[in-house]
């Protein structure tokens, strides 16, 4: 209901042996399974908001059906089966965001997921977050400073996802909308750092993030499956370190995001 309040093009809805019926306030019609939604719309994207149990099933399914682009709002799924998952789909060329994500909102004209549209303006930065409540602090920050988003993606938490901040920087150093990148990470794993690489050597466009977790103890799981420290890798002082190496201004707080921004538009 919200993606359609929105304006999101949402033309069908799926749930097994519920064909037929319509939803949202009977704007959107109910199919028996994604390849006959596809089939009967034109359908190009799919939102997984099933259980952890049923998810990768519904993501295969979509996959299966030609859909290109899926986005797993779920939380929960087991390391192992989005290994097998994301082999799976690498091999179909198929691009998931996700699991354990918000989804994504381009200002004023789609959303996909849960990112509250009323927290955000459009503009010309582009948001990448590992995050899903902090990515509508610093959107919200932001917009109390009037600076707008070409873009909002949450990549998702979990120690396998789809699409990793490579990806997303790489999409929007090639986005004629987006001038600027902020993103934000957190401990564990080593995403941040391989971004930073990415960075250094191919963004032309200034970044600035944020690193969540700095006051973790060692050794324990904050938050996402993915935010574990095991020894000194993942650290959020290692990320900053390595991020500030490769040109990139790290935020010590979220609202100081909106600060760190700021210098470019003096030379616009």
């Amino acid at each position: 209901n919200q993606m359609v309040s929105y304006g999101t093009s949402v033309v069908a809805a799926v749930s097994p042996g519920k064909g037929g019926e319509w939803v949202a306030g009977g704007k959107v019609p109910v199919f028996d399974s994604v390849r006959i939604a596809a089939e009967a719309t034109g359908a190009n994207t799919s939102v997984v908001f099933v259980p952890a149990r049923s998810a990768p099933d519904a993501i295969y399914e979509a996959a299966d059906a030609n859909i290109r682009l899926i986005f797993c709002i779920t939380d929960g799924i087991p390391t192992q089966d989005m290994m097998r998952l994301r082999q799976y789909l690498d091999q179909r060329g198929v691009r998931l965001v996700g699991p354990n994500c918000p989804g994504a909102l381009t200002p004023g004209e789609s959303k996909v997921g849960i990112i509250p549209g009323n927290i955000t303006i459009p503009g010309n930065v582009g948001v990448i977050s590992r995050s899903g409540t902090l990515t509508y602090e610093v959107l919200y920050a932001l917009m109390l400073r009037g600076i707008g988003v070409s873009t909002c993606v949450g990549i998702g938490g979990d120690a396998i996802c789809g699409t990793t901040f490579i990806d997303a920087l790489t999409i929007f150093e090639e986005d004629p909308h987006t001038d600027r990148v902020v993103l934000i990470g957190e401990i564990g794993g080593s995403e941040e750092e391989k971004a930073a690489e990415y960075i250094s050597r191919h963004m032309t466009k200034p970044v600035v993030a944020f690193i969540a977790g700095q006051t973790a103890p060692q050794g324990r799981r904050m938050g996402h499956a993915g935010a574990i420290i095991e020894g000194k890798i993942g650290t959020a002082a290692e990320k900053v370190r390595v991020l500030t190496s490769s040109g990139v201004r790290v935020a010590k707080h979220p609202e100081e995001i909106p600060e760190l921004l700021q210098p470019e538009d003096r030379y616009q």
